[in-house]
């Protein structure tokens, strides 16, 4: 018989569950950065282990010293990332310092005065509408110290988040083994031959997918390098480098990189004339890009991934699509490896299942 005493113990249960789970979930919001340094430092572990594991097996390191070396690595290749955004910031380093910012907007203004009047010139309404919307007196560039000094402030809280994420790292590398041992007193023994199996696989799919994932944006940049190079655009490196980024988002990430790449060309030949230099060159780039996007959809992307993942070309863009309707940008983002976590795990659970048997035939 239910009582007034049992239903007020069970609201207070809930009560209490609640509380602490909300406690929980307010902990883990506060110490968010450490979360995603630990997250990026998987990541790095990943696809450091393949290096680490060639650095014994090969050269006859010992382990101390293989997980030196990939970690020198790394620095190296972050190092070089950052050393090809220097000759931006030293070239730009006096103008930023005697910033005029009314003579940042005169330019803008004068870009946008081109263009009303390059389509005027052929008679399309948009230059109308451009004038009776009255933009330019809605532009201020005001803002630019203020965006300045928060750019310093981040690239200050990247430095410490670098300094972890590679400390992390290091431990992660260096003390594998042990946290193996660590796991297995936690795994139920009656589990544990196929949960220490898939982390396995798991560890041994995902190394692969970040690998191939660094390989097609390696691709991508170099294209991109070179459709910037053939139009002499300035400061091409870094535009490359941003829009090769931008790819880790799946298939609208290509979008926005043409979109940035456009307006960086536009930008970089301010003073030009519109019609005869402006805008054949941000065409030209636009087109390069498109042809790049085509090359990287149809060849290096779907042999990288389905080789890495060990999936068909047409379940990873259904799952990254599917990731994408119900959970944004960052979904898309995650989609492959979650989905991959989800196949191994399945495999070693549910073998007998002729859903999971079709998925995970390759793995």
């Amino acid at each position: 018989m239910i009582t007034s005493k049992t239903i007020s113990n069970g609201i207070l249960r809930a009560l209490l569950t609640l509380t602490f789970c909300g406690l929980v979930l307010f902990f883990f919001y506060q110490i968010q950065s450490v979360l995603i340094y630990l997250v990026v430092s998987f990541i790095l572990t990943l696809i450091g282990n393949p290096i680490l594991d060639f650095f014994k097996k090969r050269l006859k390191f010992n382990h101390i010293v293989a997980t030196i070396a990939t970690l020198f690595i790394f620095i190296l290749i972050i190092f070089g990332f950052i050393m090809m955004f220097v000759p931006l910031i030293l070239s730009q380093g006096q103008n930023l310092s005697l910033l005029n910012t009314t003579e940042i907007e005169k330019d803008i203004l004068q870009l946008i005065t081109q263009i009303t009047v390059f389509l005027d010139n052929h008679q399309i309404d948009s230059a109308q509408v451009l004038q009776e919307a009255n933009i330019t007196s809605k532009i201020n560039f005001n803002f630019i110290p203020n965006f300045l000094n928060t750019i310093l402030g981040t690239l200050s809280s990247l430095g410490v988040g670098l300094g972890s994420v590679l400390f992390i790292t290091f431990f992660f590398l260096k003390d594998r083994l042990m946290f193996i041992v660590g796991a297995k007193k936690l795994i139920p023994n009656s589990h544990e031959d196929q949960i220490l199996h898939s982390l396995e696989k798991i560890n041994h799919l995902l190394s692969r997918y970040f690998i191939g994932l660094l390989l097609q944006l390696f691709i991508v940049f170099l294209l991109y390098l070179i459709v910037l190079f053939l139009f002499g655009v300035p400061n091409a490196l870094v535009i490359a480098f941003l829009c090769a980024v931008l790819n880790i988002i799946p298939y609208i990430g290509p979008l926005i990189a043409s979109v940035l790449a456009a307006i960086l060309t536009m930008l970089s030949n301010l003073g030009s004339d519109f019609q005869s230099e402006i805008l054949p060159t941000t065409v030209y780039v636009l087109i390069g890009f498109w042809i790049v996007q085509i090359i990287d959809n149809n060849l290096s992307q779907p042999i990288i991934f389905s080789k890495s993942v060990s999936s068909h070309p047409l379940e990873i863009f259904l799952v990254i699509l599917i990731a994408g309707f119900l959970f944004g940008i960052l979904g898309m983002i995650v989609a492959v490896p979650l989905y991959t976590i989800i196949k191994v795990m399945g495999k070693e659970f549910f073998p007998e299942n002729k859903i999971i048997m079709l998925l995970t035939k390759d793995i």
